[in-house]
């Protein structure tokens, strides 16, 4: 029985090993790249060399910045990171910030939604020059679906496919919430959020067994501490301009999905988007157990098994 006792501390120290181990072998990049008057952040991640990889580019939402939205580093929770789990992948992972958001130029007055898909569309020329690919696989967040979705409508030719997590609905429970703060919107181009504030978007409609507190924490921690001031442009677009997206025109293989709970996403509005996307490749996905946030809810592994599987499969 001793004997048997000290194979599976063995065994349960290797695991341990291995993992850390591959976590150490992540490695993390930052570059720029100018786009007009705007400067726009890049954060990377890969394992190896990011050289002969397929290139992942993840769009983030109206919430916070590429890297604080996709690479949460939670203590103690090592798979919350979309990027991390993407790069494990064979992946060459790269998140921007939009202007407005993070690292990137802060304009001193709105910007539109067309004028991130063409910080994405700068961000997607650079990275398939440096890595020397022809198209890249793209994966949005939120509010993110509309302005990635623009650019997979005007540049279907960079995009060898497209997941579009929780698109934002016209008639959705979330946009309804915010139509009331349309004149702040208009009369304050950036508003304060405080760490407490940034709680609020993991339980509109997701049940608090469906979340991890010191997770939840971890993100409020981290968007507080790197959006000082939150952008309202994003919130304007989507209460005056909402539908922004034509489905006939993304013509590459797309993924919708969502979670169970979202808020701002659900089947009533996405079924009849999904069934008018022209290319035969495509999915519709529902994960359980999560809402909104799901990349950092229960059912974050679904989530990132199932991206993973289509950025994997040969078409």
């Amino acid at each position: 029985m001793k004997l048997k006792k000290n194979w599976i501390l063995i065994l349960l120290a290797l695991s341990c090993t291995c993992a850390m181990a591959q976590k150490s072998n992540i490695k993390s990049a930052e570059s720029w790249v100018q786009n007009g008057e705007v400067r726009i952040y890049i954060w990377e991640k890969y394992t190896g060399s990011p050289k002969n990889k397929p290139v992942i580019i993840l769009a983030h939402g109206s919430a916070t910045a590429g890297k604080e939205s996709f690479d949460l580093q939670v203590p103690g929770r090592p798979d919350f990171s979309v990027m991390d789990a993407l790069a494990k992948q064979g992946f060459d992972v790269f998140a921007l910030d939009v202007r407005g958001f993070g690292r990137s130029t802060h304009p001193t007055e709105h910007f539109t939604t067309e004028d991130a898909a063409s910080d994405l569309n700068a961000v997607v020329d650079y990275v398939m020059r440096e890595r020397n690919v022809p198209k890249v696989r793209l994966l949005a967040w939120s509010y993110g679906t509309q302005y990635a979705g623009l650019f997979v409508m005007a540049h279907p030719d960079k995009v060898d496919r497209y997941i579009s997590n929780a698109q934002m609905g016209i008639d959705s429970v979330d946009i309804a919430k915010r139509r009331p703060n349309l004149k702040m919107y208009q009369e304050k181009v950036y508003i304060q959020i405080p760490e407490q504030g940034w709680h609020g978007r993991f339980y509109s409609l997701t049940p608090n067994e469906n979340n991890y507190p010191d997770v939840v924490d971890a993100f409020a921690k981290a968007a507080a501490s790197i959006e000082k001031n939150t952008p309202t442009s994003p919130q304007l677009d989507l209460v005056t301009k909402l539908p922004m997206l034509d489905a006939s025109k993304i013509v590459v293989p797309t993924m919708i999905i969502h979670g169970q709970y979202d808020d701002v996403a659900d089947t009533k509005q996405l079924l009849p988007f999904f069934e008018q996307l022209p290319n035969p490749n495509k999915r519709y996905v529902i994960v359980p157990d999560a809402g909104h946030m799901m990349m950092l809810q229960k059912g974050h592994t679904i989530f990132q098994q199932a991206i993973t599987d289509y950025f994997s499969e040969q078409f």
